[in-house]
């Protein structure tokens, strides 16, 4: 049985972000994984009934996502909206579908609130970037689910060789 790979739906081109838009990943392996049924698509806000597009959200207080998923931290929408709800709902839908579909691995976009692997934004709304997980990339990892952003499809490559 082949490795599953959960994958952020804008990665796939899916119009799901924010903003209305895709941020397609471009790989020739990309394709490959899809041909074989490896790829395993979910975009979390919209799993927890957000819409697109929709405001912009951030974690406060320059925290990560382990701390909202303690309940130590909020995500809020530029508008002041607390989305911190979806973004939990978003994240235990994503892991219970890594669950059902056997993923091993995730292929997540970076800078998200949700998906961020690598970075997230500080929560100034100000483009600030920080090192840190977002809510549903810690919760995967937490669930035991190698979490890789959309920069580190390389290192994703060689693992899965392994």
């Amino acid at each position: 049985m082949q490795n599953k790979i959960l994958v952020s739906a804008c990665l796939m081109g899916q119009a799901v972000r924010y903003d209305g838009r895709a941020k397609p990943l471009l790989h020739p392996v990309i394709e490959t994984w899809r041909a074989e049924g490896r790829l395993v698509t979910i975009c979390p806000e919209m799993s927890a009934g957000m819409q697109v597009p929709r405001p912009p959200a951030e974690i406060l207080g320059g925290a990560t996502g382990e701390e909202v998923l303690a309940g130590k931290a909020r995500v809020v929408e530029l508008t002041d909206a607390d989305v911190t709800e979806e973004f939990l709902q978003a994240a235990e839908n994503a892991v219970a579908l890594a669950r059902q579909a056997g993923c091993r691995y995730a292929l997540l976009i970076d800078g998200s609130p949700s998906c961020g692997s690598d970075f997230i934004y500080d929560g100034t709304f100000s483009g600030h970037k920080q090192a840190g997980k977002g809510v549903t990339a810690a919760a995967l990892k937490a669930d035991g689910v190698e979490v890789f952003s959309d920069r580190e499809i390389e290192r994703l490559i060689d693992r899965i060789a392994q």
